[in-house]
């Protein structure tokens, strides 16, 4: 078989790949699972009394095994940077910065991982949305030169996602 020329129109990620950059990069911007996680057993701790911070992590790392997870994530992360840079356009370069209250867009990719789950995170991802607990505040806080508007977003539809996968699991709805 001929050895084909790397173009980057040709490029396409291998799982594996996508998956561990998506890490990598909630890594480089501060975000653990742990912390994720503990919002998920925010969410959760009155439903399940007996719930860990452990279990919560497990299906934290279930759903970012999601390819359209992990596709979100990276999306959110990039434009974020790109804005930290100064690298879009404006508008759309101030309207990221200051993660005005009637772009969106940053919740709309956020529902794309509560979607992979059903229905049940949309209420789930709304109050964190609204409240901001943990982690959450500390990326919405618009101090400095960080930029998080999409990321605050994720983390809080992935701790979500992480909510509803619990209960459909625990229901015996299993969803993966």
């Amino acid at each position: 078989m001929p050895m084909h020329e790397y173009h980057p129109m040709n490029y396409r990620p291998g799982t594996a790949e996508v998956a561990e950059t998506a890490r990598e990069w909630l890594a480089r911007r501060g975000v653990t699972i742990t912390q994720i996680a503990q919002l998920t057993l925010m969410l959760q701790k009155d439903y399940y009394p007996n719930l860990t911070l452990e279990e919560c992590e497990k299906n934290v790392e279930a759903v970012l095994k999601k390819r359209e997870v992990q596709n979100a994530l990276l999306t959110g992360i990039q434009l974020d940077m790109l804005a930290e840079e100064g690298k879009l356009m404006q508008p759309l370069l101030s309207i990221v910065r200051n993660d005005e209250g009637l772009y969106g867009c940053d919740e709309v990719l956020a529902l794309s991982i509560v979607n992979v789950y059903g229905s049940i995170g949309l209420t789930n991802f709304g109050y964190m949305d609204k409240v901001k607990p943990g982690i959450m505040k500390r990326l919405n806080n618009k101090k400095g030169n960080e930029v998080h508007t999409f990321l605050d977003d994720i983390v809080g539809a992935i701790a979500a996602a992480a909510a509803s996968r619990m209960a459909h699991n625990l229901s015996g709805d299993d969803k993966d």
